[in-house]
């Protein structure tokens, strides 16, 4: 069901927002459970953090991140709680990103609650 009052909408875009903070990278699909497969390791790579604000209508945008990579195909972003360890909130399919040395691929996150 498509929740129809904007401030209901945008208050759950706000609650999304705060759960996660720290974007990453993964190399295939990185599941279901809290612990992500296929992250990105290695090299200069760590989670990035992004600060979310609220817009309007259920919206929420995150500030660009670059997050640092070693060569390799990228084709999912993950949305975690901290920097390190098992606390995925959720994941997304990114356009594939493949990198022949190591390099940075920047990530913008968003959310729209409908």
């Amino acid at each position: 069901m498509a929740i129809r009052v904007d401030s209901t909408r945008q208050a759950l875009a706000d609650k999304y927002g705060s759960l996660g903070t720290f974007l990453g990278l993964a190399t295939d699909d990185p599941g279901t459970t809290a612990a992500p497969a296929h992250e990105a390791s290695g090299g200069s790579y760590a989670r990035v953090a992004t600060t979310w604000s609220a817009q309007v209508g259920g919206w929420e945008q995150g500030t660009a991140c670059t997050v640092n990579a070693n060569a390799g195909n990228y084709t999912f972003a993950v949305l975690c709680s901290a920097a390190t360890g098992a606390n995925m909130i959720d994941n997304c399919i990114i356009d594939g990103t493949v990198l022949s040395s190591a390099g940075q691929i920047v990530l913008t996150p968003a959310f729209v609650q409908t």
